[in-house]
C-alpha cells in the first residue's frame, strides 16, 4: 500500500480539482479556505482550465489586496508568498485558438475527457511526494482516474444538494425497475419518491432531462459514468448538510459507499469574499439603499443553464411592469433583446438591471424581501444565510429537487409555475401572507448555519484533516456519529 503521508514534512498539498462553472467553482474554494483554516498544515493548490484560472485570478487579487506573488509560470498564481495560501494553476481545455467554439456542456465534457487529464497528471506529479490527497468535484470525475494513475488519495467533493446525490445513486435500482430506460428517459410520467421521508418528484424533473433526447441521453450518459467513478471513492465531502430523515438512518449510512461527510456551511465564518466569474456591478447596492426595507424583488437565474428563454424574459418583463414593485433583475446583455422595447425606460424609476449583482450583498440588504430564484443550491443556501423568502422557479438540473425542499419540506418559499402576471402576483401574495414564514426562515438559518451547525461542519472537516495527517481510523462508526 502507498504510504500516502508527506516525505518532506514541510508541507501537505491537497489539489483541488473543481468542474468549470461558478456554481462549483464558489463552494470548493470556500472548502479550500476551509483546509487553509484548520491549521494542520495543508497548502491547496487549485487547478482550473485556463479560461477559469484567468477571470479567478484577476478578481481574486482585487479581494485580497493584492497581496499576491506570480511564479516564473503564468501558469501558477499564489495569493501569497508563503505556505498558508492557495496556489491558483491553470491547464490547458484544448479552447485555446478556437473563439468561435461555445463552452458549452458537452464542449467541456470533451475538454474535460480527452484534453486536461494529461496536464492534471503534470501538475500532481510536479507537486511531488507532498501531495496527500486530491479533493475531485464529482462532476469533473475524470480526475478521479488521473488521482488514482499517481498513487494519490483520492476524496470526492458533492457541491450540491444531499438529496440529490441520493437520487443519482439511485440510478441502477431506477433502471431495474423499469422506472427509467438504460438511456434515462423516464418510462413513466408521474410522481415519485425515491427515498422515505422525501418529498415528490415528477420522473420529468431529473437533473440529466435537459434539451432535446439527444442531449438527455447524453447527459444521462454523463451521469452514469460519474456515478462509476464516484463508487471507487472512500469518501466524499458534501456542500450540504444532512437531509432531516434519511441521513439519520444509520443502516443506510452504514451501507453507503463511499462515505458521505457533510460540511456545510462552508461560507458563513470566511472573512473573504470568493471572487465571481464575471464583473459585478456594485452600484445596484448603492440604488437599493434608496430602497424602502423589504420593497425590493431580487431577482436572478443563475449563472450555468441558459436563463429562461427569450419569450419568457419579455413575459416577466411585462409581469414586472404590471405589478409596480420595485426590483433588481440580474440579466445579461445577450438576453436583453427578449424585452419589450421601451421597457427598461419605463421602469427605471423602480428598478435596477444588471449583467451580474454581488448576489450576497444584495441578499443580505435590508431592502431586498423577496428572491425570485431558479433554485441553484448555491443561491438557495445564501438565501437562507440572509433568511429572504423565495418564489421558485426551478429551470433544470439539481434545481426541481432543491424547489420541492424548499416549498414542501422547509416551507420558505413558493414554486410558481410560469412567470406570467398571474403566476408572480400569486406567488408574491402567498410568501406576503404566510406569516410563519420569518420563523422557518430563522429556524432554517439556525439548522444550516447556526453554532451547532458550524461546529459539527469543522468537526467533519477536521476529523478529515487527522486522517489524511495521521492516517487515524475514517469509516462508518464516524458517520454514524457526526450526522445529526
Amino acid at each position: 500500500m502507498k504510504n500516502y503521508s508527506s516525505k518532506s514534512g514541510e508541507s501537505k498539498i491537497i489539489v483541488f480539482v473543481p468542474y468549470p462553472a461558478q456554481g462549483h467553482v464558489t463552494p470548493m474554494l470556500n472548502l479550500a479556505k476551509a483546509f487553509l483554516n484548520l491549521d494542520q498544515g495543508f497548502r491547496p493548490v487549485f487547478v482550473t482550465p485556463r479560461f477559469i484560472h484567468d477571470q479567478i485570478v484577476a478578481r481574486y487579487d482585487d479581494h485580497e489586496n493584492n497581496n499576491h506573488m506570480f511564479t516564473n509560470d503564468d501558469d501558477h498564481h499564489q495569493t501569497n508568498n508563503n505556505n498558508d495560501s492557495i496556489e491558483f494553476v491553470a491547464i490547458p481545455d484544448g479552447f485555446e485558438g478556437k473563439s468561435s467554439v461555445a463552452r458549452d456542456f458537452f464542449s467541456l465534457e470533451e475538454a474535460m475527457e480527452k484534453v486536461m487529464p494529461a496536464h492534471l497528471e503534470r501538475v500532481v506529479r510536479d507537486q511531488g511526494e507532498d501531495v496527500v490527497c486530491v479533493v475531485v468535484d464529482l462532476l469533473a470525475s475524470w480526475a478521479i482516474e488521473v488521482a488514482n494513475r499517481c498513487g494519490v488519495r483520492v476524496a470526492g467533493f458533492w457541491p450540491a444538494m444531499l438529496a440529490v446525490y441520493r437520487l443519482v445513486v439511485a440510478i441502477p435500482d431506477m433502471v431495474r425497475s423499469g422506472l427509467i430506460s438504460d438511456t434515462g428517459c423516464p418510462q413513466h410520467l408521474c410522481p415519485i419518491s425515491f427515498l422515505p421521508n422525501q418529498p415528490i418528484l415528477s420522473t420529468d424533473e431529473f437533473p440529466w432531462l435537459i434539451g432535446t433526447l439527444a442531449a438527455r441521453k447524453a447527459r444521462f450518459k454523463f451521469w452514469t459514468r460519474t456515478l462509476a467513478r464516484s463508487r471507487t471513492l472512500q469518501w466524499i465531502l458534501a456542500n450540504s448538510f444532512p437531509d432531516e430523515e434519511s441521513l439519520n438512518d444509520e443502516k443506510l449510512n452504514k451501507e453507503l459507499l463511499p462515505l458521505v461527510l457533510p460540511i456545510s456551511p462552508l461560507s458563513k465564518n470566511l472573512t473573504t469574499k470568493n471572487p465571481s466569474l464575471w464583473e459585478e456591478d456594485n452600484s445596484c447596492l448603492d440604488w437599493l439603499d434608496k430602497q424602502k426595507s423589504n420593497s425590493v424583488i431580487y431577482i436572478s437565474f443563475g449563472s450555468w443553464v441558459s436563463p429562461i428563454g427569450e419569450s419568457k424574459v419579455r413575459t416577466l418583463a411585462m409581469a414586472l411592469e404590471s405589478l409596480g414593485h420595485f426590483f433588481i433583475w440580474v440579466l445579461s446583455n445577450s438576453w436583453r433583446a427578449g424585452l419589450p422595447v421601451g421597457f427598461e425606460e419605463r421602469v427605471s424609476n423602480r428598478s435596477k438591471i444588471v449583467s451580474w449583482a454581488p448576489q450576497m450583498e444584495v441578499l443580505r440588504h435590508r431592502a431586498v424581501g423577496f428572491y425570485l430564484t431558479h433554485c441553484g443550491w448555491n443561491s438557495t443556501m445564501e438565501a437562507i444565510q440572509s433568511q429572504k423568502r423565495l418564489l421558485c422557479y426551478p429551470i433544470a438540473g439539481d434545481q426541481f429537487v432543491n424547489c420541492n425542499y424548499i416549498v414542501k419540506v422547509w416551507k420558505i418559499g413558493v414554486r410558481i409555475n410560469g412567470v406570467g402576471l398571474k403566476e408572480v402576483e400569486e406567488g408574491l401574495r402567498k410568501v406576503m401572507e404566510d406569516k410563519e414564514m420569518e420563523l422557518r426562515l430563522k429556524k432554517m438559518y439556525e439548522r444550516t448555519m447556526g453554532d451547532e451547525a458550524c461546529r459539527k461542519a469543522t468537526s467533519n472537516l477536521r476529523l478529515f484533516g487527522n486522517f489524511l495527517s495521521k492516517q487515524t481510523l475514517l469509516g462508518s462508526s464516524f458517520v454514524s456519529k457526526t450526522s445529526f
